[in-house]
C-alpha cells in the first residue's frame, strides 16, 4: 500500500508528546544512551534485548509484586523458556490497586439497566467474593467457572476468584448444554457462577433449566452461586451499588425479596448435587480485609479454549504474569490507555476481549461493561453510551463496524464524542472501506487501530499505536517484545507477500499448557510442527511497505465467523445426530470481508434438502451450540471427499469453494467428490 493516497490519520506533535509510549521510549533513552528515531528502532531493540524490554516495562506500568533477579532462563527454547523465574505477584492485586470514589465498571444493557461501581465498592464487593469463596473451600489452584452474561458480577467474580490464586474460566450463557459441558467437563471446576437468564435483542432467555443439567453433569462442583439478571429492577444513570456489590437504590435500599424470582432454592453443603445459593446470599457475610497470596509468575490465571476443530476445545491455561504484562503492554504502550481513561469493548465473557477489557483495570481506567445487542436502539446504544459515559477507547468488531456502514448509521450526525481518542476493531479484518466508514461517519481525528492475536497469547502479534500514522487497510505495527514475522512454505521471511504469521523468539504469553495432556504432545502440534521452535499463528497475512501488517484471514480449517473461534467438530456433533444426515463437512467462505459457516450435507437415500430440513439441521445446531455456530449456507452433496485413512478433507474443500488449486496427490479415496464443491453458484450470495 502505498504511503500517500492510504494515508488517513496522522497524531499531532502534542497528542505524540503526551503519549505514554513516548514516556516510555525516552526512559529508556536516557537509561541506556540508546537512539530510537523512530518505532521501528524501539521494535527492533525491544526484539534484540527482550529480556530487559520485559524487566524495563514491569517498573513503567508499576506491575505490584516482586520480579526476582532472573527476567528469562533458556530464553533459546520455545516451548521450554521460563520468563521471571523468581518472581511473585497476584493478578486481581494489579487490578485492584487503585482505591476511591471514581468509577471502576459502569454496566449499560439493552433494556436500559443503568448501574455504576466505585474502586472502593469493587474493592470491598471482590474481599466479600474472596471470604465466600475461602467458606466454600476454594484454594490456590482449583477452579472456578462461570456462565455469566457481561454484568458486573462477572468481573467481581473473576477478582474474587484470582485474588486467592483459583484458576477463572468463563463461558457465555448464549451457550448450549452441550457446548459448555465440552469445555468445563475437562476443568473440574468446584464452583459454578450462573445467570438466570440474560436479553438479547429484545428478548429474555430464561437459563435456569440449562443451567440445572450442566450443574448437575459436572460431578466436581461443590456450589452454583445464581445471579438473579432477569429479575434485577432497572436503575437509573443515577443508582448505584453499595458495599458488597448488592444493588441499591438511590435510597441505599436493595431490592425486596418480592422484586425477584428466585432461582432454585439454597442447599446446604453435603447434600446430594451442589449446593445452589443466590448471589445475594453467598456474599452477605461481612467480608474480611481482602489479601493477596502473591504467586510464580507462571501460576495457572485463566483457562481459555480452542476451537474444537478435531474433537472437544483444547483447555489451554494461562499465567498470571505473562497475561497481565501483555495486557498492560497493549493497554499503556499501544493504546495509550491513561489513568482515569474509560475503556469500552464490545464483547461477551466468553470471548478473549472480555479479559483484556478487565485488565483495563490495571491501568487506573474505568471498564464500561455493555450486555446484549449492540444494534438496540435502532442502533444507537453503543453510541449513546459512548456519548453519556465520556468513553476514550471504544473497541468493537470488524463485523459491527460493516453493519453500521451497511446500514447508513453515521454517529458523527448524532453524536457528540469529544472524549473518544481511539477505535480499536478485531475479530476479523478491518476492510479498507470500514477504514473510510470510520473517518467519515465516526470522528475524523482518531486513533483507528486494527488488531490481531488470539485467545491462544492472550494478547496481539499486530495492533496500533498512538504515535503512527494510520494507512487505510492496515494494522499499524507490529507488537513491542514479538518479534512477529510473515514465511513462505520453506520458512523464509516475505515482505509485501502473502505468508503464514510467525513468532520466531519466545514471549511471556505463551500458553503454559493445556490440560488433559501430560506429555505436551497436543501443545507441540498444535503451535510448533509446521517451523519447530517458532510459533506458527494459523493466519494469513502480509507486512507491508509501512511496516504495517494486513491479515486476510485464517490458514488453517479452523471457522472464524466474525472473530468467533468455533470448531468443526462442535458442528458435526449436532448435524450428524439426524438421522437425515450421512455425513457432513462444514467450512468457512469468505465473503463480504468476513468469514462465513457454510455447511455441506450427504444425506439418507431418498431424503432431499427442502427448506423444513434445512431449518431442522439450524435448530439442532443453534439449541446445542450458539448462534454463532449456525451455519449461513446449507447446501446437499453427493459424497463427501475423504483420505484413504477415512479422514475428511476440509481444507481440499474450502479450496475448491474458494477456486483455488488443490494439490492433494494420492491422499484422497475419491478425489472426483471434490467437483462436487466446484462452482456452486449457491454460494456467490
Amino acid at each position: 500500500m502505498s504511503a500517500g493516497v492510504d494515508l488517513l490519520w496522522t497524531p499531532s506533535a502534542e497528542r505524540i508528546k503526551q503519549a505514554r509510549i513516548t514516556a516510555f521510549t525516552e526512559k529508556l533513552r536516557e537509561k541506556y544512551s540508546q537512539l530510537f528515531p523512530d518505532y521501528w528502532s524501539l521494535w527492533r531493540w525491544s526484539i534484540a534485548n527482550k529480556e530487559v524490554f520485559w524487566r524495563e516495562l514491569w517498573d513503567f506500568c508499576g506491575i505490584k509484586g516482586h520480579p526476582g533477579k532472573r527476567v528469562l532462563v533458556d530464553g533459546h527454547l520455545m516451548p521450554g523458556a521460563q520468563w521471571f523465574p523468581d518472581a511473585q505477584l497476584n493478578f486481581a492485586e494489579n487490578l485492584l490497586k487503585k482505591r476511591g470514589a471514581e468509577d471502576a465498571l459502569v454496566f449499560w444493557n439493552e433494556q436500559g439497566d443503568r448501574r455504576r461501581l466505585s474502586f472502593d465498592q469493587l474493592h470491598d464487593s471482590v474481599a466479600r467474593v474472596q471470604s465466600a469463596l475461602r467458606e466454600h473451600g476454594v484454594v490456590a489452584g482449583d477452579r472456578v467457572a462461570s456462565i455469566l452474561p457481561n454484568i458486573p458480577e462477572a468481573a467481581i467474580a473473576m477478582l474474587g476468584t484470582t485474588s486467592l490464586g483459583a484458576v477463572w474460566s468463563s463461558s457465555s450463557p448464549d451457550f448450549g448444554v452441550q457446548g459448555v459441558l465440552d469445555r468445563f467437563t475437562q476443568i473440574a471446576p468446584k464452583v459454578l457462577f450462573a445467570v438466570n437468564g440474560y436479553f438479547y435483542n429484545g428478548k429474555v432467555v430464561d437459563t435456569r433449566a440449562k443451567v440445572i443439567e450442566i450443574a448437575s453433569r459436572l460431578p466436581s462442583v461443590e456450589a452454583v452461586v445464581w445471579v438473579e439478571y432477569l429479575s434485577s429492577p432497572s436503575r437509573s444513570a443515577g443508582e448505584d451499588w453499595g458495599a458488597g456489590g448488592v444493588s441499591r437504590d438511590e435510597h441505599g435500599r436493595e431490592p425486596s425479596a418480592g422484586q425477584r424470582t428466585h432461582s432454585p432454592p439454597a442447599r446446604e453443603l453435603g447434600e446430594r448435587g451442589p449446593a445452589h445459593v443466590a448471589w445475594e446470599a453467598f456474599i452477605a457475610t461481612p467480608s474480611a480485609e481482602l489479601t493477596f497470596e502473591r504467586f510464580p509468575f507462571n501460576h495457572p490465571l485463566v483457562i481459555v479454549y480452542s476451537s474444537g476443530t478435531t474433537g472437544p476445545p483444547k483447555c489451554m491455561i494461562h499465567g498470571v504474569g505473562g497475561t497481565l504484562l501483555q495486557h498492560v503492554k497493549e493497554h499503556v504502550l499501544h493504546s495509550d490507555v491513561r489513568d482515569g481513561d474509560r475503556v469500552f469493548y464490545f464483547s461477551t465473557t466468553g470471548w478473549v476481549m472480555w479479559n483484556w477489557l478487565i485488565s483495563g483495570l490495571a491501568a487506573g481506567a474505568t471498564c464500561l461493561l455493555y450486555d446484549g445487542s449492540p444494534f438496540a436502539d435502532g442502533g444507537r446504544i453503543l453510541w449513546d453510551y459512548a456519548e453519556t459515559e465520556r468513553c476514550t477507547l471504544f473497541g468493537t468488531s470488524a463485523k459491527y463496524i460493516d453493519a453500521l456502514k451497511k446500514a447508513n448509521v453515521v454517529p458523527r450526525s448524532t453524536h457528540q464524542l469529544p472524549a473518544l481518542r481511539s477505535l480499536l476493531s478485531t475479530g476479523s479484518p478491518l476492510l479498507p472501506e470500514s477504514f473510510d466508514y470510520v473517518y467519515q461517519c465516526i470522528k475524523p481525528d482518531l486513533h483507528l487501530a486494527s488488531i490481531s492475536g488470539g485467545t491462544d497469547i492472550m494478547a496481539c502479534f499486530a495492533l496500533g499505536n498512538p504515535i503512527l500514522p494510520v494507512y487505510r487497510g492496515e494494522l499499524q505495527c507490529l507488537g513491542l517484545g514479538m518479534a512477529t514475522d510473515v514465511f513462505d512454505d520453506n520458512g523464509q521471511s516475505l515482505r509485501g507477500e502473502m505468508g503464514e504469521l510467525v513468532c520466531t523468539q519466545t514471549f511471556p504469553s505463551l500458553p503454559l499448557y493445556f490440560m488433559n495432556d501430560d506429555d505436551g504432545s497436543r501443545y507441540r502440534a498444535s503451535y510448533f510442527e509446521r517451523f519447530p521452535g517458532l510459533w506458527c499463528h494459523g493466519d494469513w497475512c502480509q507486512i507491508t511497505e509501512n511496516e504495517g501488517m494486513v491479515v486476510v484471514g485464517r490458514s488453517d480449517a479452523t471457522l472464524n465467523p466474525g472473530g468467533v473461534r468455533i470448531g468443526t467438530a462442535e458442528i458435526y456433533r449436532q448435524v450428524e445426530t439426524l438421522d437425515e444426515v450421512i455425513e457432513s463437512i462444514v467450512i468457512g467462505q469468505n465473503f463480504q470481508g468476513d468469514a462465513r459457516i457454510v455447511l455441506f450435507v450427504k444425506l439418507a437415500d431418498g431424503i432431499t434438502l427442502d427448506d423444513a430440513l434445512t431449518a431442522k439441521i439450524k435448530q439442532r445446531i443453534r439449541a446445542n451450540t450458539t448462534p454463532r455456530h449456525v451455519p449461513a449456507k446449507v447446501l446437499q452433496v453427493p459424497d463427501i471427499p475423504r483420505t484413504k485413512s477415512n479422514k475428511i478433507v476440509e481444507l481440499a474443500v474450502r479450496d475448491v469453494v474458494h477456486g483455488r488449486n488443490v494439490k492433494t496427490g494420492d491422499a484422497l479415496a475419491n478425489p472426483e467428490a471434490l467437483e462436487f464443491f466446484r462452482n456452486r453458484v449457491e454460494l456467490a450470495t
